[in-house]
């Protein structure tokens, strides 16, 4: 399945706010070991995002609440005969683990980074186009010439009272990627749509396309029902259209 495109969609609030967290991180996790100003950069300007986004003052109680209901659920599957008893109870073990670190952060997530007076002061430039050149900021384009162990370890700083957090998140979200069977089906006329079961709510759809498909999915849902429309790929800056071809996919409605 590596070799193809994959798309996916929350179907609650708070899993929407866990792969925007997600998302961001990733970029940070990836820009902050190279070298170059244009990285730096970027990794800056993508972990002001991060401290932007874990600044809601409820995300370590959804945290909480989600790790909860996950350990809750799990529970009630290791009564079923034909679970494999170890590997559960090395991931309830896991989910205890990231409950006690994240209860030991005796901070709020991010607070690092958003009390931090020079990310501050790029934060307030950023939100000029260009606002942040080097003759607006010399402290900033200073800090962006230092060597790579500086940038490392002011990172680190920054990241101390996010990664518990992040740890967390990365967790719920592999259990909940991995809860679903993946299915190979066809979109008639390029849409699908398909009831879900609003007593067992679902939390992420994910689909998967071939490259060679030429179009993409707009996924739309709630707990009763989500839709797939397939759309057109124009890469010559017209209006993209609803595909009406039959459309081959994999799909797989993540419920845990």
């Amino acid at each position: 399945m590596s070799a193809l495109m994959t798309f996916e969609q929350p179907l609650n609030e708070r899993i929407r706010t866990f792969l925007r967290i997600e998302h961001l991180y990733e970029q940070v996790q990836h820009f902050i070991p190279q070298n170059g100003i244009a990285a730096r950069r970027v990794a800056i300007t993508t972990f002001i995002d991060l401290a932007s986004v874990t600044a809601r003052s409820d995300l370590k109680n959804e945290i909480f609440k989600e790790l909860d209901r996950l350990f809750n659920t799990l529970q009630r599957i290791s009564k079923q005969p034909e679970v494999n008893t170890d590997a559960l109870e090395q991931v309830l073990a896991n989910l205890s683990c990231a409950v006690d670190v994240l209860r030991q952060l005796d901070c709020p997530i991010g607070q690092n980074a958003r009390e931090d007076e020079f990310l501050k002061a790029i934060s307030q430039r950023n939100s000029l186009p260009g606002g942040a050149c080097r003759f607006d900021l010399p402290h900033y384009h200073y800090w962006l010439l230092q060597p790579a162990d500086v940038h490392q370890a002011w990172f680190k700083h920054w990241l101390e009272d996010l990664e518990p957090a992040m740890n967390a998140i990365k967790l719920m979200l592999s259990l909940i990627r991995n809860s679903a069977e993946t299915r190979t089906l066809t979109a008639n006329g390029g849409f699908f749509q398909e009831a879900l079961n609003p007593e067992f709510p679902a939390q992420l759809l994910r689909v998967w396309l071939a490259p060679a498909t030429n179009c993409y999915p707009e996924i739309s849902g709630h707990k009763n029902r989500y839709s797939i429309r397939f759309v057109s790929v124009e890469l010559d800056g017209k209006a993209t259209v609803p595909c009406d071809e039959d459309v081959p996919f994999n799909l797989a409605c993540c419920v845990l």
